[in-house]
């Protein structure tokens, strides 16, 4: 699974099995894929472009699934299939105009209102028409609605699929609804989004998502920790001076300053990508793979974080982001910051961990960097060469390497600084590397025996970082 292999491998089967009392039921039925906000950035920029590729990797067959797309906007079929097509060819597309052309074949787009039942009682017609026309027995069709919308709008979406758009028996089909961060402005708005959805729709039902966890390097990280020996004395505060998990973006807003706004760079990336990525790199060896089990250590980490101090915070604001139209004048709102974390347990008391993360900066990477103590006894005088370091790239261009001190080829005895480098573009040549989306979306209908979606999930991983 480290090499995202599974993903690129058709499941035997394409129907899966779920569990209706106390019985497994084949699931027989159709698919139906409804994009909430399906004008929007996220689902032509996202959401389509992962449906395509599993679509061209054949997860998606066009003889059992129908894509349908939901908004306010009142255009037609056609105009919302040219307004994702450009964004859904890429260098991974075998045949790209075959493929696309196919593929937007499968879309039908509904406009109506997220707090109005006539909207959705027509969005129902459409799937129920698309059910029929492949013979699903009625309950057992699969319903899965991506909410591609801010969540100020999830309630009221909910509600409504709720009441108009139900799978209404339980024949092995199913209806579930996928939302993602930012789940609420802060701790007290998310626990009263999460009771209003809770409310509506049991929790099986419910798949909270942070597409990060998605993503090839971040799902290694369990393998490279707890599957190689070398690792496992090593990863404590006797060893290790810092960890450092680096976001950066050499882009602005770009259009998107009346979102990003209204939340900034604390709450867009620090407290759902950053901290997910953090809670595995400090987590204690979970019993199993089990997601409970992975959840439970993740718990453990965040209750262990010391309150942040007001000096171990440093926020700022790219020069030009008030220019933004769409931001307001005088928006102190940071696209900056850096936190140090401080974790007190017996494995990483006095190891500080390092979360940055920032727009419109000079360069485009997210990486984890663990730096290790000084060598004791240094006979070498090497310390000015830098230290040894364990760097894991998550974007772009994945790799992992290792920092280390060796000889410098020659008669002299030189030290220098080299590094043990696992590209994988170079290693795993003719191996395509899913997308974060790809995987979250294909697990949500198609669960991977060795993948549960329910291991993204946000709900048991509060943490409140206010505002300053």
């Amino acid at each position: 699974m480290g090499s995202g292999e599974w993903c690129l491998q058709k499941r035997d089967s394409f129907k899966s099995e779920t569990l209706v009392g106390n019985e497994t039921v084949p699931e027989i039925g159709c698919l139906s894929i409804i994009v909430l906000g399906a004008s929007g950035d996220l689902a032509k920029k996202k959401t389509f472009p992962a449906l395509f590729h599993l679509y061209c990797q054949g997860f998606l067959p066009p003889n059992e699934v129908h894509i349908f797309g939901y908004a306010r906007t009142k255009i037609s079929d056609d105009e919302l299939r040219n307004r994702i097509s450009g964004y859904l060819v890429s260098e991974r597309s075998a045949s790209p105009s075959k493929d696309v052309s196919k593929f937007l074949q499968l879309i039908k787009y509904v406009s109506g209102s997220y707090d109005a039942a006539e909207g959705f009682q027509t969005l129902d017609k459409e799937i129920s028409k698309h059910e029929t026309s492949k013979n699903s027995l009625e309950g057992s069709s699969r319903r899965l609605f991506y909410l591609a919308l801010p969540p100020s709008v999830y309630p009221s979406v909910c509600r409504m699929i709720r009441r108009y758009c139900m799978n209404k028996s339980n024949l092995g089909g199913w209806t579930r609804i996928v939302v993602e961060k930012p789940f609420g402005r802060d701790l007290g708005s998310a626990e009263e989004l999460s009771s209003q959805i809770g409310k509506l729709f049991d929790e099986p039902q419910i798949y909270r998502i942070d597409h990060y966890l998605g993503k090839e390097l971040v799902q290694n990280l369990l393998v490279l920790r707890f599957a190689n020996r070398f690792f496992l004395p090593l990863w404590n505060r006797d060893n290790i001076d810092n960890v450092q998990i680096v976001f950066r973006e050499d882009f602005g807003t770009e259009g998107r300053g009346g979102y990003f706004d209204e939340y900034g760079i604390i709450r867009d990336i620090i407290q759902n990508h950053l901290l997910q990525v953090l809670c595995l790199v400090a987590m204690e060896k979970p019993v199993s793979l089990k997601p409970e089990h992975i959840r439970d250590e993740k718990v453990k980490v965040l209750q262990s974080v010391l309150p942040i101090k007001d000096e171990e915070v440093v926020l700022g604001q790219y020069e030009g982001y008030r220019d933004d139209p769409t931001v307001p004048d005088h928006s102190n709102t940071p696209t900056f910051a850096t936190v140090i974390l401080r974790i007190h347990n017996e494995r990483w008391e006095g190891v500080p961990f390092i979360l940055k993360a920032g727009k419109a900066l000079n360069s485009r990477k997210a990486e984890i960097r663990v730096q290790f103590k000084d060598v004791p006894g240094d006979i070498f005088k090497c310390k000015k060469q830098g230290r040894n370091e364990f760097v894991i790239r998550l974007q772009p261009s994945e790799a992992m390497y290792m920092k280390l001190m060796v000889k410098q080829p020659g008669l002299e005895m030189s030290t220098v600084q080299s590094e043990l480098d696992l590209s994988y573009r170079q290693r795993y040549q003719g191996v395509t590397i899913p997308e974060a989306y790809e995987r979250l979306i294909l697990d949500t209908y198609d669960p991977c025996p060795f993948l549960s979606l329910k291991y993204y999930c946000l709900q048991c991983l509060p943490l409140q970082l206010d505002k300053r």
